[in-house]
């Protein structure tokens, strides 16, 4: 017999860069250490006047049928250590990316865009 592990599919779902980008937005705003999400420079879209809206200006994602890399761009908390906070950022990120989409991510790197004051501690 030969049984399979996952059921048989009915049909695709597709899931859309700004969603994978929101993902990744929030997981890495978890990170002790964040401040925010940075913009990305701009690029060949941005100079055709389609600016991404939301979290797809902080997050690039290039999204292939086999893998996933991701470009998240963040803004730290004044005292916060670079070398500690950026694999955190790697971990979470990933985990969230590929627990919510189950696609693999293959990389994530992180760009640290300014430092900037933590935000107020919820109440």
């Amino acid at each position: 017999m030969n049984d399979k592990p996952f059921a048989v599919s009915q049909g695709t779902c597709i899931i859309s860069e700004e969603v994978i980008a929101t993902i990744a937005g929030n997981a890495a705003m978890e990170v002790a250490g964040v401040a925010g999400m940075a913009q990305r420079p701009a690029d060949l879209a941005d100079i055709r006047g389609l600016m991404e809206k939301g979290a797809a200006r902080s997050v690039k994602v290039l999204n292939t049928e086999i893998d996933t890399v991701l470009d998240v761009y963040v803004n730290l908390c004044t005292g916060a250590k670079i070398h500690e906070v950026a694999p955190q950022v790697q971990r979470q990120v990933k985990n969230a990316v590929q627990s919510m989409t189950a696609k693999p991510v293959t990389r994530v790197n992180v760009y640290v865009c300014g430092i900037a004051e933590a935000p107020p501690a919820a109440q």
